[in-house]
């Protein structure tokens, strides 16, 4: 916990919080200078040894003044000097301690950090390094020597140890320096338009940064892209720029380091990306359930960061600002239009997180400062030189899709769908080149890598709307897509085919075709009763755009999504969208008779109405209605005897959204004119009566929302 807030202050170059220091404030005088003797030696043990690529003057002299600590601190040790410090010494001591670990904190960073990273730091990590030397000097000014009875030779290395840190000036090495410089002008000449040639690239990467390897490359490129996700509007360089240095660095990688990679080692990177968004998911699915209000409805994951956008509707930073990046101009939740694009702290909720977390054991790093990572996620926006680098990286990925071997089409499809993953431009000039015929092809793969990357980069491209049509007019394309849906050889490749799908059938003229493909919805159907939550998610939200399409209604119900779609009413991830299928479906009196024959129908749109979200509550009441509509006398009577519809519709229309309050004044309209009312009913009628008319309690708007829905249906 001391090591990740001293690491994170040094990234934002701040000063760390003396909080995030283990200090020794309860130990006597012989157990400080011990504890100080064990954990200066420990420090010069572990990096005396060790050569860092970067920062090697610096640390070493470092290194050097430590060493001349754990003398001065062994002898008072050994002599017993140190069981009569005075207290200006004791207090010396203990900011020595501290000063220990910021060491140990930088050092760590430099041998840890991407050479990338460091060479961009370059400036930043030297100043660190400085400061430090001038903390030791401060130290050394205030240590009362004369109170301490040392030894010539100790003393004398104290002095010089004093005279040098006094003297000594800020150093930034002048190779290093120069190859941050050419770093910068690589990234001048992609912004140019000019593609610096192979031998220059591998001049600086695998000469003047001794990167041997595509696995090396990959590391650092994954580390600059971490440091993207986090970046803070302190940092430098920009998120753009970053943004360009890492495309820059995925174009070196398959230009100077080839497409043939271990099998096993693609299989790690890709469980590497899934791992961290999966951990919390996993504790939840095997230890306890995360409360539903904690999870981000586009993730289904833990909310790192909450904010709240304009509809209200509350989703984790990054997803959202992802959602907003891609294009999308909607609430993933709602629907509507959103007014702006301001994200707003949600601070209440990130507490009761954090407090949830500490109850339950569970590690929960919350940013310490979000207010200006939405302007940090919008510089992030890629500029000309990412964007020349990425197209001439896509190039290079889809000659290996058309002529590689097969591992090489592999290591492609991956390349693809990583520099998919963001960005329209990407996704428009890679479907442009060509890629989506070859990744067809690969779809039908009977390697699962290979397999599980091209569909998901399939899934990528499809979020540009101009490239659903390319794979829809793709000969065999749909129903390749359909084939991973059904029979793909991972559980991630299935559901990212059902993603896919989803995707495609935004489009409406699709929609039929879709759900005309053969076993496309049945496949849908058994995803969402057998498969993961994500996987449910996928399925649910497909299927409710293919029921959107009028005339797929016949084929729901024979594939037998209508029966998944009510099972999936208990299911607290998807029984919203659930709810909201159905609702559409028993539009049409084929609909209304197959769903009022599902024995669980009404008992699940009535838990929903009970327990649902407000747009789940919506969804179910609107159901229901239609279903007594079109469903008939037995569907009519059949929800009429459902316990607590009474009491539920009475709480909708005093409490219920807008939408959800004339669904129900409706469907009390119905049960008025029903022959049986006033026996399952009593005193609905004077309770509705008295709600609706009553001059002091009715709202204005919800007068005339009845009166409409009374006099014409509402739809």
């Amino acid at each position: 916990m001391a090591t990740a807030a001293i690491f994170s202050s040094l990234r934002r170059r701040r000063s760390p919080c003396l909080d995030a220091f283990l200090a020794p404030v309860d130990l006597t005088d012989v157990a400080l200078v011990q504890t100080l003797v064990s954990v200066s030696t420990e420090l010069v043990s572990c990096f005396s040894g060790k050569a860092l690529f970067f920062q090697r003057k610096n640390s070493r002299s470092l290194i050097r003044k430590i060493e001349v600590f754990v003398v001065l601190l062994e002898y008072l040790r050994d002599s017993g000097d140190g069981s009569a410090l005075s207290s200006t010494a004791i207090v010396c001591f203990k900011e020595l301690y501290l000063l220990l670990y910021r060491s140990k904190i930088l050092l760590d960073y430099c041998a840890q950090s991407s050479k990338l990273w460091l060479l961009l730091q370059n400036h930043s990590i030297s100043g660190h390094f400085h400061d430090l030397n001038q903390e030791i000097s401060t130290l050394l000014d205030v240590f009362p020597l004369d109170d301490v009875e040392l030894s010539e030779d100790v003393r004398e290395q104290i002095d010089l140890m004093k005279k040098q840190s006094r003297n000594a000036r800020l150093f930034i090495d002048k190779d290093e320096e120069a190859l941050r410089v050419r770093f910068f002008s690589l990234l001048d000449e992609f912004e140019n338009g000019r593609i610096p040639i192979p031998a220059e690239l591998r001049l600086f990467f695998v000469e003047g940064l001794g990167i041997k390897d595509a696995k090396s490359c990959r590391a650092e490129i994954e580390f600059l892209e971490e440091q993207i996700v986090n970046h803070e509007g302190d940092i430098e360089p920009t998120a753009s720029v970053l943004n360009g240095f890492v495309a820059i660095a995925r174009y070196c990688r398959f230009l100077l380091y080839g497409f043939e990679e271990n099998e096993v080692e693609l299989k790690i990177g890709n469980q590497k990306k899934l791992r961290k968004g999966l951990i919390t998911r996993e504790i939840a699915e095997t230890f306890i359930t995360i409360p539903k209000d904690f999870c981000c409805p586009i993730l289904l994951d833990l909310m790192r960061d909450p904010v709240i956008i304009s509809t209200g509707q509350t989703y984790d930073r990054s997803s959202i600002s992802r959602w907003m990046e891609e294009g999308h101009c909607t609430c993933p939740k709602t629907g509507q239009m959103l007014m702006n694009t301001r994200l707003v702290p949600n601070r209440a909720l990130r507490n009761l997180i954090v407090q949830w977390c500490i109850a339950h054991g569970i590690p929960y790093d919350p940013p310490e400062n979000t207010d200006s990572s939405v302007e940090a996620f919008a510089a992030a926006m890629p500029s000309k030189a990412a964007i020349e680098a990425n197209r001439a990286t896509s190039t290079l990925l889809i000659h290996q899709l058309a002529n590689g071997s097969q591992g090489a089409k592999t290591v492609a499809a991956r390349g693809i769908r990583l520099l998919a993953k963001t960005g329209k431009e990407n996704r428009a000039f890679i479907a442009e080149a060509g890629a989506i015929p070859h990744l067809c092809e690969l779809l039908s793969s009977t390697n699962s890598v290979a397999q599980e990357n091209s569909v998901t980069a399939m899934l990528n491209l499809s979020i540009y709307d101009k490239n659903k049509s390319r794979i829809m007019d793709e000969k065999g394309c749909l129903g390749s897509i359909v084939e991973v849906l059904r029979f793909g050889l991972t559980t991630e490749a299935r559901e990212n085919a059902a993603a896919t799908l989803f995707s495609l059938s935004a489009v409406h003229d699709y929609k039929k075709r879709i759900a005309d493909e053969e076993g496309a919805v049945e496949a849908l159907a058994v995803l969402l009763r057998v498969g993961t939550p994500r996987g449910k998610k996928d399925a649910v939200t497909a299927l409710f755009n293919l029921s959107t399409h009028t005339e797929n209604c016949m084929r729901m119900i024979e594939a037998g999504a209508v029966a998944a779609l009510v099972g999936a009413l208990g299911n607290e991830g998807v029984a919203e969208e659930a709810a909201g299928a159905l609702a559409l479906i028993v539009r049409q009196p084929i609909g209304a008779k197959a769903v009022g024959g599902e024995e669980m129908a009404v008992a699940g749109l009535i838990g929903m109405m009970r327990c649902g979200t407000p747009r789940g509550k919506e969804n179910a009441v609107a159901a229901l209605l239609e279903l007594c509509r079109g469903g008939g006398t037995a569907a009519t009577e059949k929800v009429l005897k459902a316990p607590a519809l009474a009491g539920l519709l009475q709480s909708l229309l005093f409490t219920g959204t807008k939408r959800a309050r004339r669904k129900a004044a409706s469907l009390a309209r119905v049960f008025q004119r029903c022959e049986n009312y006033p026996l399952h009913f009593g005193g609905l009628g004077a309770g509705y009566a008295f709600g609706g008319n009553s001059a002091s309690n009715r709202d204005p708007s919800f007068v005339s929302e009845v009166s409409v829905s009374i006099s014409v249906p509402v739809l």
